[in-house]
């Protein structure tokens, strides 16, 4: 009993391992919501692990469905998914700060590293103010997009119908959710610069992280903000349009996707295609159509995902760019990897290329699992780990015909994209103390 107690008070003070298994507790819970016959139109159980598939995925905020969300879904199932992604994008431990808040409850110690955790912060000094900053921009920004949508959603499906369209669409653009009650994501709209533009900005700040906001509302220049900041804007720029440019290039005579648009749609139907590739799986063409050389492109976007902090998944542009500055500098001869005349601590480097192998070893291990399981090429499964991985909710088509140890192997990849794999690591493995000496530093020939 003595060991048992110990290492239930280890699980309670371990932040990681708190927020691992208050996912997973929410995950569980959503499941047992969804499976019930008053959350499905025909009455009728849609069955646990669809349930908990369909939870999973909401909460992780991916958008990854084994059945049409508008089709099968009743208006009781639909609210119990808004609420996951809401809750799934801002985090368990920032919901759970509100309620202690409006009961006027004082946040502990315990509960403070828990959300440093969960916000990714360097220490635990205003946290309580940064999660009233989250909470309220985050309300905020929804309801500016639910506004721009219903200019639309409103004329083509009438008021009440349009209000909820606008709401439901804002919440998961803005968390990266990717869950559509239209039935055909927004294809239908492939054209309209209002809805295309104000889905893709919602995910774009969605995926910047919260960090990032607070430092433009402080800082209103760019030389001045941290380095971080910086960073995520510049990489996420880059990323977005270089996208955007090779979906362009690769899709502009393809019958089934881009062939049939003007100019103009075309490029923002590259753009749209660009966005929502790295964050949040909303699509206005075809994916299951488009070349594989397209697929592929976006499996490197999907990879990387969003920023630290934010609504996101991915390994984060963060660590895409250490990586990338790590290895620059290597090729160069520099000692040091610098960036915007500011040298990257060894520390970060290597997490970096952690979170990068560990990640890489879960789709790759994942993809070759579900090759045993599942039919369909070897592309189309790696389309669907990674977009598992990322949090990102795009398919090619075969997340309807899993089996269901397909099903539940992407569940466990969508939850751990959401948690984190290091974050993981962290939480179950037994972090060993740092011996009092070094060894002798040796030499091995690479490369």
């Amino acid at each position: 009993m003595a060991i048992l107690s110990k290492y239930l008070k280890n699980i309670r003070l371990n932040p990681p391992r708190v927020l691992a298994l208050g996912f997973g507790t929410l995950i569980l819970i959503g499941a047992i919501l969804l499976n019930l016959p008053i959350a499905s139109q025909n009455g009728e159980s849609i069955g646990f692990i669809n349930s908990f598939f369909t939870s999973a995925s909401a909460v992780c905020v991916t958008g990854l469905v084994v059945v049409n969300t508008a089709k099968h879904w009743s208006l009781f199932g639909k609210i119990v998914i808004i609420i996951l992604i809401q809750i799934g994008g801002l985090g368990f431990m920032t919901m759970a700060t509100i309620v202690a808040m409006l009961m006027g409850k004082k946040i502990s110690l315990k509960e403070r590293l828990i959300i440093k955790e969960q916000l990714n912060q360097e220490n635990i000094s205003g946290l309580v103010r940064l999660t009233r900053y989250v909470i309220f921009s985050t309300l905020l920004i929804e309801l500016i997009g639910a506004i721009l949508l219903s200019t639309k959603f409103i004329p083509r499906y009438g008021t009440i119908k349009g209000i909820w369209f606008s709401i439901f669409h804002s919440i998961s653009a803005f968390c990266n959710a990717g869950f559509d009650i239209i039935g055909e994501s927004i294809v239908p709209f492939v054209g309209d610069f209002i809805i295309n533009i104000t889905i893709a900005l919602l995910i774009i700040i969605g995926g910047l992280g919260f960090n990032v906001y607070i430092d433009i509302s402080q800082r209103k220049s760019f030389k001045r903000l941290h380095l971080h900041s910086k960073l995520v804007i510049v990489i996420t720029l880059i990323l977005i349009f270089t996208g955007m440019f090779l979906i362009l290039l690769v899709e502009r005579h393809n019958p089934d996707t881009l062939a049939s648009l003007s100019t103009g749609d075309k490029l923002l139907a590259s753009f749209f295609q660009s966005v929502i590739a790295r964050t949040a799986g909303f699509n206005s063409v075809d994916i299951s159509k488009l070349y594989d050389t397209t697929g592929f492109i976006l499996i490197i976007l999907m990879y990387i995902g969003g920023s630290p902090g934010s609504t996101a998944g991915g390994i984060k542009t963060t660590t895409f760019s250490t990586i990338i500055l790590t290895t620059m500098a290597v090729v160069r001869g520099n000692k040091d990897v610098s960036v915007f005349n500011r040298r990257l601590n060894q520390d970060i480097i290597n997490r970096a290329l952690a979170i990068a192998t560990i990640g890489l070893a879960l789709i790759l291990t994942v993809s070759l699992i579900l090759t045993l399981t599942e039919e369909g090429n070897f592309l189309d499964l790696l389309f669907e780990t990674t977009s598992a991985f990322g949090t990102v909710g795009l398919t090619r088509g075969i997340t309807p015909n899993l089996s269901n140890v397909g099903k539940i192997l992407i569940t466990i990849t969508m939850y751990l994209g959401r948690v984190g794999p290091l974050t993981m690591a962290f939480a179950f493995s037994q972090r060993q103390k740092q011996p009092l000496y070094r060894h002798c530093e040796g030499n091995i020939i690479v490369g």
